[in-house]
């Protein structure tokens, strides 16, 4: 089982990057993808989720910004993030696991701990 995140890197504020997770090992549609971050000295948050039964979801600090979708034929999930802000600034993870856990961790920042899989990060920097 495998999550490799890629994409990430230093932008401008108001800029943009397309962060990729790509999955391998398990069954991909059966599983609910999900984005967090990390900022230096913070807690980790959940960002967004795309989940086959829930839909997307993303956290209030990034709507209207950020745009998750999923490629099923290349078993990967995108993260568009646009107008990008210095509070944006962290090490992105993506994490997989039953769509109730996924939900749970990233709506009400509880249980992340217990998703199955992650991805080892990507970082992203954000300038002002």
């Amino acid at each position: 089982v495998q999550l490799v995140e890629s994409g990430g890197g230093s932008v401008q504020a108001g800029g943009s990057l397309r962060l990729s997770c790509k999955a391998s090992g398990f069954p991909f549609d059966a599983y609910t993808i999900g984005w967090f971050r990390q900022a230096p000295g913070k807690e980790r948050e959940g960002v967004s989720y795309i989940s086959k039964n829930d839909g997307v979801y993303y956290t209030n600090s990034v709507k209207g910004r950020f745009a998750i979708s999923s490629d099923n034929a290349k078993n990967t999930v995108y993260l568009q993030m646009n107008s990008l802000k210095p509070e944006d600034t962290g090490v992105y993870y993506c994490a997989a696991d039953l769509s109730v856990v996924v939900v749970t961790a990233i709506r009400l920042g509880r249980g992340a701990n217990t998703l199955d899989h992650w991805g080892k990060g990507t970082l992203v920097t954000v300038s002002s």
